[in-house]
């Protein structure tokens, strides 16, 4: 298993890392969309679409992010879209957690899949426009989760359940807490503040989250890091109650050690779009 996670990551940073680098942006526009096309065939078949249904809806988010970036969406101002996508997103992290695991199959499956397309597509428009933005703006938001993650992994395995008595989500994922949600904040916090010190002492010529949201005042800079931390456990919390609806323990196994592709961008998918959205609020 370890050689196979070793290996796996090794053949996607030699396919993202020069895509990332190069000067234009579209190389890694295109590489990404075959992943997020990959996350929506994962979700169809999660949700109990056949083949043929979870490859047609992997076709048909290409097809929407194509026409986002030939109508020119990837280098255009979209304050409203993310304003909307942000609002969505709390309100649907809102539904999905109260309802549970219990609560998915419930809805009804279209309902479900149009959610997860859209979830998906704005995904897909955020992390382009970001690379658009600058390498720095890019990395900044995919760090956040990182180290989100990280750190709520060590806060929860050295302080799970010493300070409260009950898990985060245990119906959901048994394995989170409080602890580690706090971690997860912490980590951040230190992590914007230190950005925003670097990009002030490198004098980066493209600024990162951090940076624009410390344009508008440090409680920006706090708050914004926070709530983007904890949407990146709402988002790793609905894909897992997704997968426990449908008796999986990956996405998929497209990523030998890794499960499927939704397995790793989970957390991505709200903080993405709420990272556009804090960033085009705080230019205004």
């Amino acid at each position: 298993m370890l050689k196979q996670r070793i290996i796996t990551a090794v053949v996607l940073l030699a396919i993202l890392l020069p895509a990332l680098f190069w000067p234009s942006p579209w190389p890694f526009a295109a590489i990404t969309l075959v992943l997020i096309a990959a996350a929506a065939w994962e979700f169809g078949r999660l949700n109990g679409c056949s083949e043929a249904a979870a490859v047609s809806l992997g076709v048909l988010c290409v097809a929407l992010c194509a026409a986002a970036w030939g109508a020119g969406w990837l280098e255009r101002p979209l304050p409203l879209l993310w304003i909307a996508a942000g609002g969505a997103w709390v309100l649907a992290g809102a539904v999905l957690l109260r309802g549970s695991v219990a609560g998915w199959p419930r809805i009804p499956r279209g309902v479900r899949l149009a959610g997860g397309l859209l979830a998906l597509w704005l995904a897909w428009i955020a992390v382009a426009q970001a690379r658009v933005a600058g390498i720095n703006f890019l990395m900044s938001v995919l760090l956040l989760v990182w180290v989100a993650d990280i750190a709520a992994y060590f806060a929860g395995r050295t302080f799970g359940l010493k300070f409260t008595r009950q898990k985060l989500a245990p119906s959901i994922s048994p394995g989170k807490s409080w602890e580690g949600v706090w971690g997860g904040m912490l980590g951040v916090l230190v992590l914007a503040f230190a950005w925003v010190a670097a990009d002030t002492h490198w004098r980066a010529e493209v600024p990162s989250l951090y940076t624009r949201l410390a344009g508008t005042g440090w409680w920006l800079v706090v708050l914004g890091a926070i709530f983007l931390a904890a949407m990146s456990v709402v988002g790793d919390l609905a894909e897992s109650l997704v997968k426990r609806s449908a008796g999986a323990k990956d996405s998929s196994g497209l990523l030998p050690g890794h499960g499927g592709v939704l397995d790793r961008v989970d957390a991505l998918l709200p903080t993405l779009p709420l990272a556009m959205m804090l960033a085009t609020l705080s230019s205004r």
